[in-house]
């Protein structure tokens, strides 16, 4: 089954209504070690209850070491073991690490990049700016960049040192890191974890967009809402040009989850874990099986930010071409890039006690709050930099970290629209050029690398990534600072 592809649930799963926005899943089976808590409104409600969202929140609260609750977000729907938009925090020592609560495409994510240019200024070169970002940044199922390549030995270092290694290969602006969650590299990562099978399916995607929800947007601000955060975020004024990049580890991060869920399946028989659902495979996390995927799964996070660092530099080469200028001389300056899909080791305030837990963000937004020390210096009075993005020719929102969601999501919130059709059913009710015609007659340009993934990707297919934002705002686990608009799609 692919992600987000739904089945009908195989059990009603009880519900008690905290307030308007939450949702408690009461310990109704045996095995369960805490409820369940779903941050939604009605409408959202109503769809995760077509398909088996409420039961996998379930199952992941059978997970031992599993701390206060199973989280499922607004834009929580089926996945794979974890519902996407799932958040669960598991003990440091006696807890257990599962690949299926991070996901296939590891360090999926997105980067905004701020212009000092308005979408008046960019409109006149708006298609020409279109066609050559989508012929220097490759898109589709296997795109690959055929000037840039990589050595085994480049890859082990990419991998290990994250984004500074191609910064100071000459594709980036110093200040580019220190506006990357991890500060675009995961420590730990360990090369000699990752197959070789998955080391060759990297070899050739750095610098690609790939292929399904991902995208690059050129976009503009449509709405400030908070003009003094936004400010500090770079975000000036209502219909400021700005760009953002939403792609991950490609088929590395996809091989390597493949590779460790048949390592975590034989570690479940191992160490005895009784689980309600095979696709929670997972082991204690300080056995050598989570130790090993983690220090994988890192390697196949600094790729990610590896790539969408490169797809950044050649967008600035992009403009450079289009425009006959030195880049930097319309901005192009890194907000943040933010990882939805990803294990981390974290201390968070668990019943009046600091715990250090593993926490698993699967299709979830880290969102931390003011003067927190993972925060950028230049961010940190503001808080935590979220960006969640629509779904192709919808709007995308930038918001900020709060206490509240330390308190109540282990710092996270919600990570996009979250389907509402897979893909299989979208093709069947969409085709790609009824919607490309009806995008360009509201004035947004769209480049693909095929019809069908505009018809997979079609806005219907997806929930309203407005009333998620608003779930989020209105629980106090992210405040809405800024929402964008596209004016121009590049999509694989």
């Amino acid at each position: 089954m692919e992600e987000g592809e739904s089945r009908a649930p195989t059990e009603k799963v009880p519900l008690e209504k905290i307030d308007d926005y939450s949702w408690r899943i009461p310990m109704y089976r045996p095995g369960m070690r805490v409820p369940g808590t779903v941050f939604a409104n009605r409408d959202l409600l109503e769809k995760m209850q077509r398909d088996r969202t409420l039961q996998q929140c379930a199952n992941v609260a059978h997970l031992p070491g599993i701390y206060q609750h199973a989280i499922t977000l607004p834009d929580g729907h089926e996945g794979y073991g974890f519902p996407i938009g799932g958040v669960a925090a598991t003990d440091y020592e006696e807890g257990v690490i599962s690949p299926g609560g991070v996901g296939y495409d590891i360090n999926c994510g997105v980067r905004l990049v701020t212009t000092n240019l308005s979408e008046k200024d960019v409109r006149p070169k708006l298609v020409q700016l279109l066609n050559t970002i989508f012929d220097n940044v490759p898109c589709g199922l296997g795109s690959r960049r055929k000037d840039f390549k990589v050595s085994m030995h480049d890859l082990d270092r990419l991998t290990s040192e994250g984004v500074n290694w191609v910064i100071e290969k000459g594709l980036g602006w110093p200040e580019d890191a220190e506006h990357c969650e991890e500060s675009g590299c995961m420590k730990n990562a360990d090369p000699d974890k990752v197959s070789l099978n998955a080391k060759n399916r990297g070899l050739t995607q750095i610098g690609t967009l790939g292929s399904g929800n991902h995208f690059l947007e050129i976009q503009k601000v449509d709405k400030i809402l908070d003009p003094k955060i936004a400010k500090t975020f770079g975000i000036d004024y209502e219909g400021q040009a700005t760009l953002m990049i939403h792609c991950g580890s490609r088929g590395f991060g996809h091989q390597i989850c493949s590779d460790y869920l048949r390592v975590m399946e034989r570690a479940v028989q191992k160490y005895k874990v009784v689980l309600p659902d095979r696709e929670l495979a997972c082991a204690p996390g300080k056995s050598q099986e989570a130790q090993d995927y983690y220090q994988a799964m890192a390697c196949a996070v600094n790729y990610a930010f590896v790539n969408r660092q490169t797809i950044l530099h050649w967008v600035r080469q992009s403009f450079q071409q289009v425009f006959n200028e030195d880049p930097e001389r319309f901005g192009l300056k890194l907000v943040y890039d933010v990882a939805h899909n990803i294990a981390k080791i974290e201390t968070h305030d668990i019943d009046r006690n600091q715990k250090k837990v593993w926490v698993h963000r699967k299709g979830a937004t880290r969102a931390f709050p003011p003067g927190h020390a993972e925060i950028p210096v230049a961010y940190r009075s503001a808080g935590q930099p979220v960006l969640i993005p629509g779904s192709m020719g919808t709007s995308s929102w930038l918001l900020v970290g709060t206490e509240k969601a330390m308190r109540t999501t282990f710092g996270s919130t919600a990570h996009g629209a979250g389907r509402m059709l897979s893909r299989s059913a979208a093709k069947r009710n969409f085709w790609g050029g009824d919607i490309k015609k009806a995008l360009e007659q509201r004035g947004i340009y769209v480049r693909s690398a095929s019809a069908v993934v505009l018809a997979e990707e079609a806005d219907p297919a997806y929930k309203n990534v407005d009333v998620v934002v608003d779930v989020s705002d209105k629980l106090g686990i992210a405040t809405k600072v800024a929402r964008f608009v596209p004016v121009a799609v590049a999509k694989g």
